[in-house]
């Protein structure tokens, strides 16, 4: 969901860069999973007792943070949210980590790949498609990407694990 960039202040504040635009879950998540990106990574749960905006990122608080020590000690680690703390979405939008793994076909029903990720490009955001018989890590030029707009996009369904996109395979 994000990872902490540094502290904030001298009472243990976390500065917090989200990696959505749309960061709900890490508001309303009453624990954070940590993970270090160190050499020997380890894991944390931080119970957190405030979260709000500050100019243009966040800035959260959390129990046994209190002070600007221990609150750098936390810096660079990963934070992640259960599932179950994130906040539905109206009819019509996803969350990405639901749309990863999801298989793409055209109106045609012929195979155009999987979801492997998506690109915000801050307008919409765009599919990365890793096509059928490629594998990973794919190189840039071998993936398809398809704007995640309701001009290509007709149908999500996440019970099937499909989406079908109005696309064709020479694109």
């Amino acid at each position: 969901m994000g990872r902490i960039l540094d502290a904030w202040g001298i009472k243990g504040g976390l500065k917090v860069q989200a990696y959505s635009t749309d960061a709900d879950a890490l508001f309303s998540a009453k624990r954070w999973y940590l993970k270090s990106t160190a050499p020997k990574p380890a894991q944390l749960v931080l119970a957190v007792r405030s979260v709000r905006e500050q100019g243009e990122g966040i800035v959260a608080t959390a129990e046994g943070v209190d002070d600007r020590n221990a609150a750098e000690a936390l810096r660079g680690h990963e934070i992640y949210v259960p599932r179950s703390d994130f906040p539905r979405t109206p009819d019509g939008e996803y969350y990405w980590v639901d749309l990863i793994g999801l298989d793409v076909v055209n109106r045609e029903s012929q195979p155009l790949g999987r979801v492997i990720g998506l690109i915000d490009t801050g307008p919409h955001a765009v599919l990365r498609i890793l096509p059928p018989g490629v594998d990973e890590p794919a190189k840039p030029d071998q993936e398809r990407l398809i704007p995640f707009v309701a001009a290509f996009v007709d149908d999500v369904n996440l019970e099937a694990k499909r989406v079908t996109v109005d696309w064709g395979l020479d694109f």
